[in-house]
């Protein structure tokens, strides 16, 4: 009787999600649920029509996901194969000894922390952070980030989110930690040690992922989006179960933060690698593993990109992928650009520890390999170029990729799986070169969080005299109904311009935008009312955009800081970046 109600509830569930995914095919019906929903939310004429392409893909996906569901409960085939893959999970996770991660996970959070202490302190409110805290935006579904707006409701359940911080940028030294432990287990046999650990480093305090740390907001989700591609390799030893969790793994990834979509990649690579190398796999087996683990990647973009994403551009970057004729062009072009940002963001001495790296990388697989030894070496070389290559992920096929330092942390789990193969079981100088490498990650941290903090001190200085000015010229600016725009920016402190001489990184970390500079100058400090209708500029909705550079606007005040020229309507602050 049991079995007859789930049965039938099944084919309801089928039915009606069937029935509601074919009628979302017509197109006349998604014009029609698009102008409900910009009629509810008060927007004008045309703001959600780009959901009408994405219901149409959501729609398809939905009868692709209630087909694949119907055949895993209603077939005997699909039921076995169920029953296979939940089986081939269970015997993985009951190999694993988790009590084991605890001290490991412990040390691992305890380095984070502190690496992130000052960044913390700080309690700067860093880029999107402005637009988060005054608006409590959540409509990452726009990035098809589904998943950090799926798990943002359990880490701050309220409608509209808030400033809660530090707790996700905790919660994202926890995720850390577990990676950091979890890649060692994968990488190292299953073998955990402090040396291996902390040479791990680079997962979570590389440069570039110190801007995903700064975010209060998103810190958590960028996090995750590692941790998630590390976790199917957990399954490694039963293809069917290390199959599903790649592709779950890899799609939530997708769903939370693109630009770890590499990591999948480098992992596959290096185990592949080391088997090859060690003479610990034939290399039957050894294809057959990379054969599956591309065979889920590719599978996983290939759900993603036609039912789950969403074409989006925002300023010079877009999802948007090259054509097959431009396809090889266009992602060399895209990893020399990638090439020349990490060579002008690495520091001297970072750039000199991580060519050591390198070198002992080959001297080691070329010393320890069981292949012959011109064949090690230049093996070696190839894993380190493709994986290299690998660590900018999808994005390197992309027409207008972000090439933000937040998106190039790749870079920093790429070195970090390098460098916990170099340690392992290898010379003495090997350890004291890759710890006085993360050494010098883990202190530039506290230098990056104490240099925003005191950006943080002079944009709160600037935005004050400013808004003095502007109040003593328009006391009543609600009466004058003005407008005001920003130009330039204010530059840098002191101490960030010392740091910046042997660290360049922290220009880009700290970069400066007129989008932001708004929101902090005006929104933030209550002066102006919020809007999204024009990120670039503070104005009220169905204005007309004008950029006040272009016109001739009279001087009104002239400062040390800031030149303010307005017809009385018409405010154009020019900020000035001071001693330079």
């Amino acid at each position: 009787m049991k079995n007859k109600i789930l049965k039938y509830g099944i084919y309801t569930v089928t039915i009606v999600g069937l029935i509601l995914c074919i009628v979302l095919l017509f197109p006349q019906v998604r014009q029609m649920i698009i102008e409900l929903v910009e009629q509810m939310r008060h927007k004008q004429q045309g703001v959600y029509q780009i959901w009408a392409e994405s219901l149409l893909s959501y729609a398809m996906g939905g009868i692709c996901l209630i087909l694949l569901f119907d055949y895993c409960t209603l077939t005997d085939s699909g039921r076995k194969i169920v029953h296979k893959v939940t089986h081939e999970i269970k015997e993985c996770l009951s190999e694993i000894d988790f009590r084991s991660f605890r001290k490991p996970v412990i040390i691992m959070s305890v380095i984070y922390l502190l690496g992130i202490l000052t960044i913390m302190r700080a309690n700067f409110l860093y880029k999107d952070d402005v637009l988060y805290a005054v608006s409590g935006y959540r409509e990452w579904y726009n990035w098809s980030r589904y998943f950090i707006v799926f798990l943002s409701y359990f880490v701050q359940p309220e409608i509209s989110m808030t400033d809660i911080s530090p707790i996700p940028q905790l919660l994202a030294v926890l995720v850390l930690a577990v990676s950091s432990v979890l890649l060692v287990y994968v990488l190292s046999d299953k073998k955990i040690t402090l040396v291996s650990l902390l040479a791990s480093i680079p997962l979570g305090l590389s440069p570039f992922f110190l801007e995903c740390l700064s975010y209060k907001f998103l810190a958590v989700y960028f996090a995750l989006s590692i941790l998630v591609c590390i976790i199917p390799f957990l399954f490694i030893a039963r293809k069917k179960a290390f199959f599903v969790c790649s592709v779950i793994g890899l799609l939530i990834m997708c769903m939370t933060y693109q630009a770890a979509s590499g990591i999948y990649l480098i992992i596959t690579l290096a185990l592949s690698f080391n088997d090859w190398n060690g003479k610990r796999k034939d290399n039957r087996e050894i294809l057959l593993f990379l054969g599956q683990a591309v065979l889920s990647f590719c599978t996983a973009m290939v759900i993603f990109k036609l039912f789950l994403m969403r074409a989006n551009s925002a300023y010079d970057i877009s999802n948007a992928m090259f054509s097959i004729t431009q396809i090889i062009p266009g992602t060399l072009d895209n990893i020399k650009t990638y090439t020349m940002n990490i060579n002008h963001d690495l520091s001297l001495i970072w750039k000199a520890g991580i060519v050591l790296v390198f070198v002992l990388f080959i001297i080691k697989s070329t010393y320890r390999s069981g292949q012959k030894k011109p064949a090690s070496f230049f093996a070696s070389i190839l894993v380190i170029s493709l994986s290299f290559i690998a660590s900018y992920g999808a994005y390197s096929l992309l027409m207008k990729p972000l090439y933000a330092d937040r998106a190039m942390f790749g870079f920093g789990v790429f070195l970090s799986i390098l460098c916990v193969y170099v340690v392992s079981d290898f010379k003495k100088i090997a350890v004291i070169t890759v710890l006085a490498l993360n050494w010098c990650f883990f202190t530039f941290a506290f230098s990056y969080g104490n240099a925003l903090a005191d950006q943080k001190r002079y944009a709160s200085f600037r935005a004050d005299i400013l808004l003095q000015d502007l109040s003593a010229l328009y006391p009543d600016k609600d009466k004058d109904k003005i407008i005001i725009q920003l130009s330039n920016t204010i530059g840098f402190t002191p101490a960030v311009k010392n740091i910046a001489k042997h660290n360049p990184i922290i220009y880009r970390l700290l970069s400066q935008d007129e989008c932001w500079d708004n929101y902090y100058f005006f929104v933030h400090y209550n002066y102006a009312p919020f809007s999204t209708a024009n990120l670039k500029i503070v104005i009220r909705e169905g204005e007309p955009y004008i950029d006040f550079n272009t016109l001739d606007l009279p001087i009104v005040k002239k400062t040390y800081y800031h030149t303010i020229r307005s017809d009385g309507k018409r405010v154009l602050v020019e900020l000035n970046e001071g001693v330079k």
